[in-house]
C-alpha cells in the first residue's frame, strides 16, 4: 500500500515558530501526531518561504492585495511562497492538504475581512486558492477527521 504524503502548514507541524506573531500553534490532534510521526507530512510555511521574517506585523487580504497592518503592501511575498508550496505539493505528490485555518496564505474556509478589526469573513487564503486551482483537496486543522476519512478512500 502506498504511503500518502501531506502538504501542511508548517506553523501546525510544531517545531521552530513560523507565524507572525512568533508563536507555534502545533496540532497535538491523535491523527495528525500519528501522521508526522510516520513521515507523512511535508511542512511548508508559504510567508516565511515567500521572504517574510518571524515575527512579523499581521497581514490580511483586502481589495488591493496584501497588506500588513503597517500598510505595506506583501502581496509579492505571498505569492512567491504560495508558488513554492504549491509546487512542493506537486513534487512530493501530495495527496491532499491540511492548512491553517484563517490565514491569508492557508485559509481554507474563512480569512480575515482586511480591516485588522478581528473580524472574519468566508474566504481562502492565496496559497490555498493556488493549491486548488492545482486540483489539490484541502482541509483546515478543525476537519483533521475528514482528512483522515478523505486518506482512506485514495
Amino acid at each position: 500500500m502506498k504511503k500518502h504524503k501531506i502538504l501542511v502548514s508548517r506553523c501546525l507541524y510544531g517545531g521552530e515558530p513560523v507565524r507572525y506573531d512568533g508563536k507555534i500553534k502545533e496540532e497535538t490532534d491523535k491523527i495528525f501526531s500519528r501522521w508526522r510521526d510516520e513521515g507523512m507530512l511535508i511542512p511548508v510555511c508559504p510567508e516565511v518561504d515567500g521572504g517574510l521574517p518571524v515575527p512579523r506585523p499581521p497581514a490580511e487580504i483586502t481589495v488591493n492585495g496584501i497588506i500588513n497592518s503597517e500598510g505595506t503592501d506583501v502581496t509579492g511575498a505571498y505569492k512567491a511562497g504560495a508558488e513554492i508550496a504549491v509546487k512542493r505539493a506537486i513534487d512530493e505528490d501530495a495527496a491532499f492538504c491540511i492548512m491553517k485555518e484563517g490565514s491569508p496564505s492557508c485559509g481554507s474556509s474563512c480569512i480575515y475581512d482586511g480591516s485588522f478589526s478581528g473580524c472574519k469573513i468566508p474566504g481562502e487564503g492565496l496559497t490555498v486558492k493556488l493549491l486548488r486551482e492545482k486540483g489539490f483537496k484541502v482541509f483546515s486543522e478543525k476537519e483533521i477527521k475528514d482528512a483522515a476519512e478523505y486518506l482512506l478512500h485514495l
